[in-house]
């Protein structure tokens, strides 16, 4: 069985911030890219963030740069993605993915993606 989870979403004012989580169960997460995803309602899909298997290659969508920092800690198989100066526009269910290969120029599609989580929600407002 193979399995990621994320966890940490919530309420959050703007301005603030949150950390989300993504655990692996079932396999090696340290053998894959991950990336962050969200979606808000009557909106596609988007890429947030991909950071490769060994944590040295980070990829950001333009909206979120300077905001939200992906790391990863192989040890505990475990990615995060940290979310600051959280805007109204940050609200949607963000989901996490897993591929074998690396962050490569199309890591913002989610077609190119293996494994995914269930989502987790993040609501930003006052």
């Amino acid at each position: 069985q193979l399995q990621l989870v994320e966890s940490g979403g919530g309420l959050v004012q703007p301005g603030g911030s949150l950390r989300l989580s993504c655990a692996a169960s079932g396999f090696t997460l340290d053998a894959y890219a991950i990336g962050w995803f969200r979606q808000a309602p009557g909106k596609e899909r988007e890429g947030v963030s991909c950071i490769s298997g060994r944590g040295v290659n980070t990829n950001y969508a333009d909206s979120v740069k300077g905001r939200f920092t992906i790391s990863r800690d192989n040890a505990k198989n475990t990615v995060y993605l940290q979310m600051n100066s959280l805007k109204p526009e940050d609200t949607a269910v963000y989901y996490c993915a897993a591929q074998r290969l690396f962050c490569g120029s199309t890591w913002g599609s989610a077609n190119w993606y293996d494994y995914w989580g269930q989502g987790t929600q993040v609501t930003v407002s006052s």
